[in-house]
């Protein structure tokens, strides 16, 4: 189920800074300026989503985690820690142009075998996608909102 979210309406909290050829966006999370290319815009904008809108705890929120995947490294886009500091929701943003299909979410149902996380989200800003994870019963649904702040 497609989830109507408009990220783009805090675009005007995002603080960007021009470089001599490149445009900069300040990351709240990792404390750091980055460049500022299509999937990082996303990235933040999302990020200033769940913080402001849905009240997510920003000290419960990783940005480009590092994991091992069938003995490669990987890194997932954002994952949110509930208040037990249990991975809670695995995100992966994609740039706009790209679609969000079967691949995207092969890639983090990937992750998740390392993760076991109850929740993951996809989205390229645009199109935005979230589901419920049963691990035991190998089940998923589709939810028509993302999960409250743990």
């Amino acid at each position: 189920m497609l989830l109507e979210i408009d990220f783009l309406k805090y675009s005007d909290d995002l603080k960007i800074k021009q470089g001599d050829d490149k445009k900069f966006v300040w990351d709240e999370i990792r404390k750091k300026w980055y460049v500022l290319l299509p999937e990082e815009m996303v990235r933040q904008l999302v990020v200033k989503y769940l913080i402001k809108e849905l009240a997510y705890n920003k000290n419960r929120i990783k940005l480009e985690k590092y994991l091992k995947v069938n003995n490669l490294e990987r890194r997932c886009d954002i994952l949110i820690y509930d208040k037990n500091l249990e991975p809670f929701l695995l995100v992966e943003c994609k740039r706009p142009n790209i679609e969000i299909n079967q691949k995207v979410f092969d890639q983090i149902a990937l992750y998740n075998i390392e993760l076991q996380v109850p929740f993951l989200m996809v989205t390229n800003g645009i199109q935005t996608y979230c589901c419920e994870i049963d691990i035991d019963k190998k089940k998923y649904t589709f939810l028509n909102e993302l999960p409250d702040s743990q």
